[in-house]
This record gives structure tokens, sequence and C-alpha cells, in this order.
């Protein structure tokens, strides 16, 4: 049966007013806690109700390897995502020093890494293929295998929400997915490549000049694409296509999507032009210091939490913006009202 898009709810606007008022009536001059209001009443508008939990968050890092990275479109070698994957694994990476300090689970997806992975409990395997082919020179998946993502996406979100997540902070690793990123947002935003690509992992302005120009030859190769699921076919990222396809369920079942950097923002626009509503279920957790980032952010609508100049991935601006967006919920749900605690009015 071939996949099909999962249906997103509309947020329950019908409870709008009611929010507010509860927001309102919160011990607390009118509007005193600025954005943590708005995301309190987006929240409760996702999740329909006025006392919106986000109980067993789970960050999700999405590996995958890409063959373009054989064309030196990273200055580190592919060898290194299997590494950092290994890395998750053992607790010694960013994400999980934030992690651990958020109180938050993490589990590390292999969506295509090259190599192989020993069973670890915090690894899921879902391997679709040891990474994708080279896009210079053909498409990066097929079809088929596109889908294959989106359908072990489904399946793994469907697992988490039958255990009670209520929010997914999203993250990734593979080398050279910058520049599947840049590809996939000139691609479906119409932006030109060279606003769509920066340094990644740390290139030298000769290293940027050689990137531009290898992605300029993979955009001429496969010519103008519009349809987001031809673009992924085109371009890859198992990674990518199965942070999309995990995306548009976490929205169909009320989860929230927590945004990161410039790789996971692409799989949202990919998301996105699947099916717009998947954007009122995401939080931008932060502006990276990845070139486009800024842009793409601002072309789907987003306002960050933070702007720390991250560019590592991972999912680590979403973990570090987390203790923001928890706070937002608890304040709603557990902060006095004026009467609870007799306070007057103004």
């Amino acid at each position: 049966m071939p996949y099909t898009i999962p249906v997103i709810p509309p947020l329950a606007r019908e409870l709008e007013p009611a929010l507010r008022a509860a927001i309102n009536d919160k011990t607390k001059p009118p509007g005193s806690l600025g954005r943590l209001e708005e995301i309190a009443l987006r929240l409760g508008l996702m999740q329909g109700t006025l006392a919106p939990a986000l109980d067993a968050p789970v960050v999700l890092v999405f590996a995958g390897d890409h063959g373009l990275a054989d064309e030196g479109v990273s200055p580190f070698p592919k060898a290194v995502t299997v590494q950092m994957v290994n890395n998750f694994l053992a607790g010694g990476a960013a994400i999980n020093v934030f992690a651990r300090r958020n109180g938050l689970a993490l589990k590390v997806i292999d969506a295509g890494v090259a190599g192989p992975l020993a069973a670890h409990p915090d690894l899921i395997a879902r391997k679709v293929l040891p990474g994708t082919r080279n896009a210079l020179f053909e498409p990066a998946m097929t079809p088929a295998e596109v889908e294959l993502c989106f359908e072990h996406a489904g399946r793994l979100i469907a697992d988490l929400d039958a255990r009670g997540c209520k929010a997914v902070l999203f993250g990734e690793m593979g080398i050279g997915n910058t520049s599947i990123a840049s590809l996939l947002m000139s691609a479906l935003t119409g932006e030109p490549l060279e606003t769509c690509t920066g340094r990644g992992a740390g290139h030298d302005a000769a290293g940027l000049s050689r990137k531009l120009e290898i992605l300029r030859r993979v955009q001429a190769r496969h010519g103008p694409i519009a349809d987001p699921l031809a673009a992924l076919a085109a371009y890859g990222g198992c990674e990518v296509a199965m942070m999309a396809g995990a995306m548009l369920s976490c929205a169909s079942r009320r989860m929230l999507v927590m945004n990161d950097g410039f790789i996971v923002t692409s799989a949202l626009l990919v998301a996105s032009r699947l099916d717009p509503a998947v954007l009122d279920y995401a939080v931008f957790g932060h502006v990276s210091a990845e070139g486009a980032h800024p842009k793409l952010v601002s072309l789907l609508g987003g306002r960050p939490l933070l702007s720390l100049d991250l560019r590592l991935g991972e999912g680590t601006g979403a973990a570090l913006a987390w203790p923001i967006v928890v706070s937002a919920a608890d304040f709603l749900r557990e902060m006095a009202t004026f009467e609870s605690a007799r306070v007057s009015k103004r």
C-alpha cells in the first residue's frame, strides 16, 4: 500500500478565548511573561486543553550518510558519521550533555549510516540503505526508498505516542548533510543556491567555493524540482526524509515538533510542503550561525527562542531551548490564579 500523508488536525481554535482568559488570570500583570504566554497558548491549542503537559519528551537524533560526501562537500570524512553515532550511544556528545541536564530521553535512529553499528538500547535500527547514492551522478534515492523512510518514521512516532510521548526534539547527524539541506532549500523555496549554502562543518573560503561549485553541478544534473518527495529522491538524505515523515506523524498526533538547526529545518520545509499544517505544531528552538538558517526560518514564519551562534546540529539548540517551552506549559498548568491565591486584581 502506498504511503499516505497522515491527516493533521487543526489547532483547537475554539479554546483560544478560554486559554487567553486562563493565562491572563494567573497572578501576574497581563502579558508580563512575554513570549512564554504565546508558547503556552500554542501548546494549549495543539493539545486541545487548558492544561497542556509535555509528558515523556524525547530527543531523536536521525543519522545517515551521503554519497555526495565523496566529492569533498564537507571538511570531515564520511567515516565521522558512524564514529559520532557511537559517541552518542556512549553518552559523550554535546546533545547527550544537554539532554541529561534537562532530563530528556535520547534515542539515535540509524536511518542510513554507511557503516555497521552494534546493537544498543538507545539505537533504533531503521536503515533504509547504507548511505545514499552520489547525487552528482544519479538520484540519491529511489521513490520507494523515500517512501520507506516515511513509513519507518510513522511507526516510530506511533510507538512513542503509545508510550505517552507529547514532544519530540529533532536532531541529526550525517557528514555532508548541510549540502543536502542547501539543495532542498533552493529547490523548494526558489532561493538562489548561493544564498542557501554556508560553511557547514567549518569550510574555509576555498572549501566553501568548492562546495558551492559541486552543488551547482548537482542542481544542473537534476534540473528544476518543485515536488518535495522528488527533491528528496534527487538529493537524498535518509535522515532528512525520516525526520520529515516523523514531523508529519507528530503533528497528526498533536505532539510538539521541537525544531533545531539548518538540516532539521530543511526537513521541516519538506514536511510543510507536503502539509503546511505541520508548522502549527512546530516551535523553533533557535536560529543557528549556519549561513542560510535565518533565511529559511523566516520563510517558514518561525520565531526562534534562542540565538546563540550555534552550528553543531544534533538537536543541541532544541535541547537548550527546552526549559523555556516546558516552563510555558508548567506556568499555565500550575501557577495560581488571582482567586485561588486571594490576590487583588488591578
